[in-house]
């Protein structure tokens, strides 16, 4: 019995050639992960297809649905000659050789879905489409707007009022209630001729106004889920708010209560005051004199006192002029000689 040969170990073998085969079980185990649920064993869905007069907004990545619980997804959307095919694929759901499918409308804003009706006692060949005869597709409401300015626009309302006017005068020998309707279906044409214009300018608004609708119909959603994860986050904050207006109120009480309170005691304080600025407005006229006084005396009061610790004064008329050299004597009553300039502080003390 020959011996079973000995497999070479990973660092034994040749780098380049592990390092490349790495990389390729690497590259196809992400391409599984990528496409796992086309695989037969793992992503069992089941594409179906089926043929629509029109599309109807509909479009790859919309909804299937069967009784309102989501089943599985289009998956393409195209035309085929004056018809439309629609691709889809279907998870673990019933889909019967009688199947019905139908374009519904899921939101206010356009956004539509496909809707199945499994009938049938066998399954669906998926490699059959379900014929327009089984299919219907929604009338859009866009659509339904422009058929009506259509038709507004190409009836005659001024031979319309002649005609509801000539019907209304045919049955005039009639009952009255026979009568009573022809005059109102009559009032009714007048009405209606007379406002042909405003009518008509109506619709095109409101066509425009869907189409509008519609192209927005991204910027709507956006701001109805803002709007509710507002109106969410006001919720959470509910106690908080209420805390917080009641914080205010309590603080407005205290304000208003100190105010009150200063109010009484600087009330008394403010009235006096008031009295004092009375008295000081009458008696400006003789503050400003004292003012213009007071400055002259302050600077005599400097001189006198700016010496140091005395103060300079002359007195005229104590000493008999008999006892004063001559000299010293003033020539002009009791004015003080003038002092040389080089004969600095001799004044009396």
């Amino acid at each position: 019995m020959s011996p079973r040969p000995r497999l070479k170990p990973v660092k034994e073998r040749n780098p380049i050639a592990v390092a490349v085969a790495g990389l390729l079980l690497l590259a196809l185990v992400a391409a599984l992960a990528f496409n796992v649920e086309r695989l037969p064993l793992v992503g069992d869905d089941t594409t179906y297809s089926a043929d629509f007069s029109e599309a109807a907004g509909l479009d790859a990545g919309d909804e299937v649905r069967i009784a309102g619980v989501k089943v599985g997804k289009v998956t393409e959307v195209s035309l085929d000659g004056a018809k439309v095919k629609v691709t889809f694929e279907v998870g673990d759901a019933w889909v019967g050789d009688r199947s019905t499918a139908a374009i519904a409308i899921k939101t206010l804003l356009g956004e539509k879905y496909l809707a199945l009706d499994p009938l049938g006692s066998d399954r669906q060949d998926p490699g059959t489409r379900i014929p327009q005869a089984r299919t219907t597709s929604p009338y859009d409401v866009t659509q339904a707007f422009e058929d009506l300015s259509g038709t507004v626009d190409a009836i005659d309302t001024a031979r319309l009022a002649e005609s509801f006017e000539t019907i209304s005068d045919t049955f005039k020998n009639s009952p009255p209630h026979v009568r009573n309707a022809a005059t109102g279906l009559s009032e009714l044409s007048k009405s209606v001729s007379k406002r042909d214009t405003e009518l008509a300018r109506l619709l095109s608004n409101s066509r425009k106004f869907t189409k509008t609708l519609e192209n927005k119909k991204s910027s709507f959603e956006t701001l109805i889920e803002d709007g509710g994860s507002l109106l969410g986050e006001l919720q959470k904050r509910r106690d908080a708010i209420r805390a917080l207006l009641k914080g205010s109120r309590a603080l407005g009480t205290e304000l208003s209560g100190i105010v009150g309170d200063n109010d009484r005691q600087l009330g008394p304080t403010l009235k006096a005051l008031g009295r004092v600025t009375g008295v000081l407005e009458k008696n400006s006229g003789q503050l400003d004199k004292t003012l213009a006084l007071i400055g002259p005396y302050y600077r005599l009061v400097g001189n006198t006192l700016g010496s140091g610790r005395w103060f300079d004064s002359y007195l005229c008329g104590v000493v008999p002029r008999t006892y004063l050299p001559e000299a010293s004597q003033p020539t002009t009553g009791c004015l003080p000689p003038k002092q040389k300039a080089t004969a600095k502080g001799s004044g009396e003390r």
